[in-house]
């Protein structure tokens, strides 16, 4: 299984084969351990759970089930998986050498926090004319009608505006660093600089 937790980085740029310039995003890819290998027989489905940094407090629930693994993981996320692997058990790391530069990945990253957010923000609304009487603004506008008297689910309306899981597709793996363990993948990711992203092999 082909599958990290990382941390974004930052972007900078590259030069390709044919000579252009290529956006990246760097993604810090500290070795991560597996903690946990779920069967069908006991959980009812296949899946790795990986470890990521170091946590320094964790409860004695915490410390008894990640024993097995040598680590007291700081962050934890499974990954589906369809065989188990036979040549991985707990307590293995994952480095960045796991990928090869060409793979096309999918990557998961939580966006940037905005707030209270209005339409002209939220859902590119136009704004209304500034003179000439004009009174709708930055208003959003009728939002209902004489019938159904309630407004439907999925309006178009002001409210809070990121902090939403949101998966990249199929971008490529243009850069590994096993050195400094940084993996560099084509495009923008979503997220904040140190914020986790997940990366794993596209299906």
């Amino acid at each position: 299984m082909k599958a990290l937790i990382t941390r974004k980085v930052g972007m900078t740029s590259v030069i390709g084969d044919d000579g252009a310039a290529v956006a990246i995003t760097l993604l810090s890819a500290t070795p991560n351990t597996i903690t946990q290998i779920k069967n069908d027989e006991a959980d009812g489905y296949k899946a790795l759970a990986l470890g990521f940094e170091q946590n320094k407090k964790a409860g004695k629930a915490a410390q008894g089930h990640f024993k097995p693994a040598g680590l007291l993981p700081k962050i934890v996320r499974e990954f589906r998986i369809n065989e188990l692997p036979e040549d991985q058990k707990v307590g293995d790391q994952i480095n960045a050498d796991v990928f090869n530069v060409g793979d096309v990945v999918d990557v998961v990253g939580t966006t940037k926090g905005k707030g209270f957010a209005g339409t002209i923000k939220r859902h590119n609304f136009h704004r209304g004319r500034k003179t000439h009487g004009g009174r709708s603004y930055r208003r959003p506008g009728s939002i209902g009608s004489m019938y159904p008297q309630h407004i439907l689910k999925g309006k178009k309306m002001a409210g809070h505006m990121g902090v939403d899981r949101v998966t990249t597709k199929r971008l490529k793996v243009a850069l590994i660093d096993t050195e400094l363990n940084v993996i560099g993948v084509t495009g923008a990711v979503p997220g904040p600089r140190k914020g986790i992203v997940l990366i794993r092999e596209a299906k």
